[in-house]
Order: C-alpha cells, then structure tokens, then sequence
C-alpha cells in the first residue's frame, strides 16, 4: 500500500478500521468503522428475527429444538449468519432465555402498574403471569423448568431471580400499605413462584384445556390467600382483576 498522495483501501467489517487519505503533512490515520443508522438497523432486524425464530422453535419443542440450522430456515438465513451472531447454540439459547426474561417481566410489571393499588398490583401480577404459562405452556416450561445444559443454568436461573423479585416487589409494597401482615417478600415471593410453576406447568399441573380462565383464578385464589388476604377480600380481587384478551396473553 502507498503511503503518500492516493486513498488506502477500506475493510469495512466487524472490528476493523477504515483508512483514510495520507498526505506529506500527515501520518496514516486509523478511524474505527461507524455502522450507518440503516446497517444497524437491518443488523438488529436480523438478530430479532434469530430470536423469534428460536422462539418458536422453543414453543413446539422445547429448548432441545433450539439448533443452529433449524432456527436458520425459520428465520429464512444461512446458519453462517446465525453463527456470526451466536458462536454456539448455547449463546443462542441464553439470548432466547434474556429476551423471554425481558418480555415477560415488562409485561407483569405493565399490568401491576395499572392496577389502582398495591394489593391489587399484586393480583394482577399473578394472574397476568398464570394466564401467559398456559397460553405458551411448552415455552414457559422450557424457560423456566426444563432441564438444560449445565452453561446455562445461570441464564435459567437470572430468569427466574427476575419473576421472583418482580413479585417480591409487589408483595413488599402491599405490606407496607398495610393490605397484607408483616413477611419476608422474598421468602413469600420464592413460593409463590413455585406454586404457579408447579400448579401450571409441572408434572402434576391439572389439564387446563378449555377452562384456562378457572385455572388461573383458582390459582390466583389460592395464592393470595397463602399471601395473608382474606378469604373474601381475595375472591373480590381474583374476579376483578382484568387480564386482557384471554385468547391473546
């Protein structure tokens, strides 16, 4: 390559430089390689489209299904390109377990915020999270209880750490409004976890076809209860308690 008096040639990829003009009164210059608005742009669309595609492929088969070149022809790419963002299909499987985790705390959070009180917050909570594990049952347990590869029970884990503080939260907030006795949040909120975990997509989780509704405020019902609500003051809530399309959560 010359030095002097003409343009050096430019590489434009991932972690490399762009080489600019040289002249008698200057040395090379090294400029880092700034993506345009629109690369970017069709690269996050591509990383999303992965993702759904993992998504999906989790819906019907469990993370055992999320592979790199099945997940490729559903998102209509070459496994190269998949590759390029995830090195391994345990990459790819955290990414699908981070954006799950994402989503489905954005959504819980989204419906406790709307609810006119704290105790009411922490209904919705429950019944908005019960009625999205029936809706995406085989997802919800392959996020959430299905055996996995040894590298990603961090990634498993930091997941359900996030369900659990999101209705830690709540529950902290209705103790301190005085609508539910004294506890420890965490300890009430590891439970209750496990009660919706199991009482939905365990082992010994009731067949729920056709009364989902029933289920989630059966569920919820026994929750609040456990919680320290009053028989009657938790019926009131679980009727009340409005969790959107049914047929769309």
């Amino acid at each position: 390559m010359r030095r002097y008096g003409r343009a050096l040639p430019v590489i434009l990829n991932r972690g490399s430089f762009v080489i600019g003009h040289a002249t008698d009164s200057t040395c090379d210059l090294l400029m880092p390689y700034r993506r345009t608005e629109n690369v970017m742009r069709r690269l996050a669309a591509r990383h999303g489209a992965i993702i759904d595609a993992a998504r999906d492929a989790a819906s019907e088969g469990g993370m055992a299904a999320v592979q790199i070149v099945p997940v490729a022809r559903r998102a209509g790419i070459a496994a190269g390109t998949v590759y390029r963002y995830f090195p391994a299909k345990t990459d790819l499987v955290a990414a699908l377990l981070a954006e799950i985790s994402a989503r489905e705390i954005g959504t819980l959070s989204r419906a406790a915020n709307a609810a006119p009180g704290p105790l009411s917050a922490l209904a919705a909570s429950i019944m908005t999270f019960a009625a999205r594990a029936l809706r995406h049952r085989r997802l919800a347990f392959a996020a959430i209880a299905e055996p996995v590869d040894a590298e990603l029970d961090s990634a498993r884990l930091a997941f359900r750490q996030s369900l659990a503080g999101e209705f830690a939260q709540r529950i902290a907030a209705a103790v301190k409004g005085a609508h539910l006795p004294e506890q420890d949040a965490a300890l009430s909120a590891a439970a209750l976890l496990g009660l919706l975990v199991e009482g939905l997509i365990g082992p010994l989780a009731p067949d729920a076809a056709g009364r989902e509704r029933a289920v989630v405020q059966s569920l919820a019902l026994v929750a609040l209860r456990g919680l320290g609500v009053a028989d009657a003051r938790a019926r009131g809530l679980v009727v009340q308690t409005v969790v959107g399309d049914w047929q769309s959560v």
